[in-house]
């Protein structure tokens, strides 16, 4: 089996979705459930059950996946104790991103970073994803890790990474909110939990708007992360990014919600002012990002 193979997997086993999976790794969906078959005919079992929506891993595959992330650990390790043309750049760059970008997102490319480039010290800090942009127009970062906004100010360069589909998320047992308990939605008395500013917010605002209507709002707070742990408690429906969910310890106790029309995902990229782009740190953190 090929490291190309492992990679595939766990990336795979993140997503538990074969069309962004496939995106992710640039190649169609077709092209990875035969890679998927391909490794459950060598190992001899079935590896995840295509039965349910998000896909399942089996005990077997659990088990697959850990000797995988293992596997291309040890093999990393190895790379890095055998490679030359070690960049001696040096000194320190101030990332800013959300908690669950940091352990998303940031991982790969940090880890690539590192290897070629050991005497950049990365201060990485973490928030409210909203903070992102205005951490670059305070200087608090170097480089953020962020949401495209709908406009992009001047001076200011975005790339993306990755994209997360934008979720309306309700309590696992929704008749713990009336207003639910209907073929439709009373929109009107759904007590909604929202991020206080930002993207999500704007385009929840946009969307009640777009259908004439003005959203009961019963709690703003920072970060994703505390929407879904709120809508987990059943104190009422939030909106975040597929990712922060993917990767919530409490993404068991609610369900997505079917809505029209479908908010416009997240584009989460890489993001830094302009007239910094030729400097050598970020334009080295850049490089590893996209041309890697």
């Amino acid at each position: 089996m090929e490291y190309k193979d492992l990679q595939a997997f766990i990336t795979l086993s993140s997503t538990l979705h074969l069309g962004r999976a496939a995106e992710l790794l640039h190649m169609s969906a077709s092209t990875l459930s035969r890679r998927l078959a391909r490794m459950e005919e060598e190992i001899g079992a079935t590896l995840m059950s295509r039965d349910s929506s998000p896909l399942e891993l089996t005990i077997a595959g659990e088990r697959f996946r850990r000797h995988a992330e293992q596997t291309l650990f040890d093999w990393q390790t190895l790379r890095n104790e055998v490679k030359t043309g070690v960049s001696d750049l040096a000194g320190q760059l101030t990332l800013f991103c959300s908690v669950t970008a940091s352990f998303t997102v940031l991982p790969d490319l940090l880890s690539r970073f590192r290897e070629q480039y050991p005497n950049v010290d990365l201060n990485i800090l973490t928030g409210d994803a909203a903070e992102s942009i205005p951490r670059l127009a305070s200087s608090d970062a170097d480089l953020v890790v962020a949401a495209r906004p709908e406009t992009l100010e001047q001076g200011l360069t975005f790339r993306a990474l990755t994209s997360s589909p934008l979720l309306f998320i309700a309590p696992r047992n929704m008749a713990v909110i009336p207003a639910l308990t209907k073929g439709e939605p009373d929109w009107p008395n759904v007590p909604m939990v929202l991020s206080s500013t930002g993207l999500a917010r704007s385009r929840v605002e946009q969307w009640f708007a777009d259908k004439q209507l003005k959203p009961h709002i019963y709690a703003q707070v920072s970060g994703n992360e505390a929407i879904v742990s709120m809508v987990s408690l059943g104190v009422g429906v939030g909106v975040v990014p597929e990712l922060v969910l993917r990767n919530s310890p409490v993404a068991s106790r609610v369900r997505v919600m079917s809505v029209q029309p479908e908010l416009e995902p997240f584009l989460i990229g890489l993001c830094c002012h302009s007239h910094r782009l030729q400097e050598p740190l970020i334009q080295a953190l850049w490089k590893t990002a996209f041309d890697g």
